[in-house]
């Protein structure tokens, strides 16, 4: 318990500098202090880390102390960080780990933002970047080259139905951008339909579709329309898919001219908080939007390249076939690289005029594409993603019946949130608690990331090569740190 009193004292001094959340610090932190007492007598004790046989280089670069002040100096004051009072200098990293410049050792549980698909610094994906590199680092699409052609050929036959026309792009925005785009020019309409707490981007057009104030400047975003969430744990109709849908209709009703452009959605929203669809929501959405003459967008950025295990791409868990497929993060393993898929006669519409990406399929990058599937399939990761997200699930889900503190375990494979509340019944966000157990993992090995509208949800995204024993570590080291407080 002195422990706790300790640790209370340091989040309150902290609190003072955010007067909004000293009344909830003070609240939150007695509740956590209540159960403790009552646990007290159960002694855990610090998780290690699977063994792993890799040692980095010693580091002889600038510390963390150096980096941190040119960033002040000389990036945008808009680039955060975590762990404000002690953020790390990453320095190396293989396969699900990383290293601090003390060559100190991490598991990655969030994977470069659900990024890093086939683990950090895999080999077979470098040394396609390498031996591309090495040959021709870039000329111009208006050039032949194999790499893009391959790419592009192996991408499309990952996909269903007609949707087997490809244009590169160098992110995830872009790509929305450019889906968005198509969308309008195909249909001849401009209303689009989004979905409140979702993320698409933050350039002109994905900002507009974007749902979250916390993502949104105060400029001109036009044609879109937000409709009510499928959220099964927040939202009103709970995991009723269906009466969720019903509200996109009464929006093409009476807020567009009864023709629109589109829908674009996440199957699971990333940065929303691992918020999985309700069954049965995007069939009936689906359905909804052909009826008005719009297009179907799927956000894969962060659900694709086998992450949500049962499947390679996260629409289709609810068994949907969308008109415009985009992608980027997992696409590359970290390269910048992002496409749009669609069918033939969609494409057709970018004919009109000229459009030019100067980086869009370049040489290394789709290089580094097709050896990522290759290693997918080869070291058979999706299926890695289901035995291994099914395994860390069900465990997490257990921690959950053990401490009040969280509210819920959601998500797919590979792609899991854990959202922690200070009351079950309000479901009222536990922002500090959040950032106390995300400091304290850090310090045991274990890096997650932060997400959802109130910042209160852990966001696990690993590489696809996180293993049974990095799954146990991950939680017993949330189980430590949740019976120390």
């Amino acid at each position: 318990m002195h422990g706790f009193i300790i640790q209370s004292r340091r989040v309150l001094s902290e609190a003072k500098y955010y007067p909004r959340w000293s009344q909830l610090a003070r609240r939150c932190f007695s509740q956590v202090a209540h159960k403790t007492e009552l646990d007290k007598n159960n002694v855990i004790s610090v998780p290690k880390l699977p063994p792993f046989d890799y040692s980095p280089t010693p580091y002889t670069g600038p510390s963390a102390a150096d980096i941190l002040s040119k960033r002040k100096e000389y990036l945008s004051p808009s680039m955060f960080y975590f762990y404000d009072k002690r953020p790390v200098n990453m320095v190396d990293g293989r396969m699900q780990y990383l290293f601090d410049e003390d060559g100190r050792r991490y598991l990655d549980a969030f994977g470069g933002i659900a990024t890093v698909s086939c683990g950090h610094c895999h080999p077979d994906v470098v040394d396609a970047i390498v031996n591309q590199t090495k040959r021709l680092q870039h000329s111009t699409i208006l050039y032949l080259n194999s790499a893009i052609a391959d790419f592009a050929e192996a991408l499309a036959n990952k996909l269903p139905g007609n949707l087997k026309v490809v244009f590169f792009t160098n992110s995830g925005t872009e790509a929305n951008e450019l889906a968005m785009m198509i969308a309008r020019l195909y249909t001849g309409c401009h209303d689009i339909i989004s979905l409140r707490n979702a993320y698409h981007g933050n350039a002109a057009g994905t900002m507009g579709a974007t749902a979250q104030s916390n993502w949104k400047f105060n400029v001109i975003q036009s044609g879109v329309h937000h409709a009510v969430n499928p959220d099964p744990y927040r939202g009103v109709f709970g995991s009723e898919g269906e009466k969720y849908a019903k509200d996109v209709q009464d929006l093409i009703q009476f807020g567009t001219s009864g023709n629109i452009a589109g829908f674009i959605s996440e199957a699971i929203q990333g940065v929303g908080g691992i918020i999985e669809l309700a069954p049965g929501y995007l069939p009936a959405v689906y359905s909804t939007i052909k009826k008005a003459g719009g297009l179907c967008i799927a956000d894969e950025v962060q659900a694709g390249f086998a992450r949500t295990g049962s499947h390679f791409w996260g629409f289709e868990n609810q068994g949907v076939v969308p008109d415009i497929v985009t992608m980027a993060k997992g696409i590359g393993n970290g390269i910048p690289l992002g496409a749009v898929v669609t069918t033939p006669e969609i494409a057709e519409v970018l004919t009109r005029r000229s459009y030019f990406n100067t980086f869009g399929g370049n040489p290394v990058c789709t290089a580094a594409g097709l050896a990522v599937l290759k290693v997918i399939e080869k070291e058979k990761l999706q299926e890695n993603a289901h035995v291994v997200g099914s395994h860390l699930k069900e465990r997490l889900t257990t921690l959950k019946d053990k401490y009040d503190l969280i509210g819920d375990v959601r998500g797919r494979g590979l792609m899991l949130g854990v959202e922690l509340v200070t009351d079950h019944k309000l479901k009222t966000p536990a922002k500090l608690e959040t950032l106390h157990i995300m400091d304290k993992l850090k310090e045991i090995g274990v890096l997650v990331g932060k997400g959802g509208f109130y910042g209160n949800v852990f966001r696990i995204t690993p590489p696809l090569c996180f293993t049974k024993e990095d799954a146990d570590f991950l939680v017993d080291a949330m189980d430590y740190t949740m019976a120390k407080m």
